[in-house]
């Protein structure tokens, strides 16, 4: 078995480094563009542009195998495009916390409506001044991501984990405003791991966006915050293992 990792908003493929060595099987975690040599203009980066920067990646992987398709927070939106452009190759999708749009939605329908106001008001108030907002890199201060994720509080070391440069880097807000069809890949068999404690994507809008997949998923509920590949590596191995 063959596992393509896809990381969330924010981060790189870094993300999964505890998760790698616990995979059975070939492991490919990707970069979305504009990390580790990627270059792209981050404020008009598109969903179109990810799916074909994973796609090339996965084609270019000396590893022929069937692959399951694992993808974190915002990663979720590539997940259709990929699945629709290598077909029978995709046996099997993990989203965790992934964000899934209502067919023909956008990214912005799976934000909390606070946070979905403020980021249109954000990204329209920019462009009027010619202007255009990004994702920021790591915190001035590392203590303000400690609590941000649910669940029990970022331990010292799991904390540093997330703010490190290598995996805490600036990123677009630009595909949140793209149409996502998951029509185009409502074949394929998903698993969903749901954060029952997880504040950023909350288990409401979770259990929501499962019922906007095109058939029903297997879903593993986990008891934590939305990071637990970084906070429990070896569960979340094993809810990506469950089919």
């Amino acid at each position: 078995m063959a596992y393509v990792l896809v990381h969330g908003g924010g981060s790189t493929a870094r993300y999964w480094d505890r998760v790698v060595p616990l995979l059975d099987g070939n492991v490919l975690a990707v970069d979305l563009p504009g990390r580790n040599g990627k270059t792209v203009d981050l404020p008009t980066l598109t969903v179109e542009q990810e799916v074909a920067s994973v796609v090339a990646d996965i084609a270019s992987w000396a590893v022929d195998e069937p692959v399951v398709v694992v993808a974190h927070s915002s990663g979720g939106l590539v997940v259709p495009g990929v699945v629709a452009a290598l077909g029978d190759r995709i046996q099997r999708v993990v989203l965790n916390a992934a964000l899934v749009p209502p067919e023909g939605g956008c990214g912005l329908d799976c934000l909390k409506p606070k946070q979905r106001e403020g980021l249109v008001l954000a990204v329209e108030m920019a462009g009027r001044d010619g202007n255009a907002i990004t994702l920021p890199g790591p915190p001035a201060d590392p203590e303000a991501f400690r609590n941000v994720y649910g669940g029990d509080p970022l331990d010292d070391d799991d904390l540093a984990f997330v703010v490190d440069p290598v995996r805490c880097v600036p990123d677009t807000v630009h595909h949140y405003f793209q149409p996502i069809h998951w029509s185009t890949a409502a074949d394929v068999p998903v698993t969903y791991v749901l954060n029952e404690r997880d504040r950023p994507i909350p288990p409401a809008t979770q259990e929501q966006m499962i019922g906007w997949l095109p058939q029903p998923p297997s879903v593993v509920r986990m008891n934590g915050g939305h990071l637990p590949a970084v906070t429990d590596p070896r569960a979340f191995v094993v809810a990506v293992a469950s089919d």
